[in-house]
């Protein structure tokens, strides 16, 4: 079963930077898009960032000018380059992919487990 590995959280001072990635832990034929979210404690999942296979791009607009994401298709990896860290920024990151392993299979959304971002000073 695919699952999708995130690395990258950690602490960081507001108006720092920080880059998390996301691949899956197995070969995939193809994915229509891969995105982020996140969710800060005691509040509900909300949207970050998505990127499709065709190179759309969307934003939460909270996070518009200072987070970007980018994929690497070679590799099957997103990206989120996150800079000018805000307080509100802190949140445990989530991964997620529309993707399918072969060609005669469905596409299945599937998540990560998610990466911690602290954002403090």
């Amino acid at each position: 079963q695919v699952q999708l590995v995130e690395s990258g959280g950690g602490l960081v001072q507001p108006g720092g930077s920080l880059t998390l990635s996301c691949a899956p832990s197995t070969s995939i034929f193809s994915y229509r898009a891969m995105g982020w979210y996140r969710q800060a404690p005691g509040k509900e999942r909300d949207f970050v960032a998505t990127i499709t296979g065709s190179g759309l791009i969307n934003y939460a607009d909270s996070v518009k000018g200072r987070f970007t994401i980018s994929r690497d298709n070679a590799k099957n990896t997103v990206y989120l380059q996150m800079a000018s860290l805000k307080f509100e920024d802190t949140a445990v990151y989530y991964c997620t992919a529309d993707l399918r392993l072969s060609w005669s299979t469905p596409y299945l959304e599937v998540w990560g487990q998610g990466t911690l971002v602290t954002v403090s000073s």
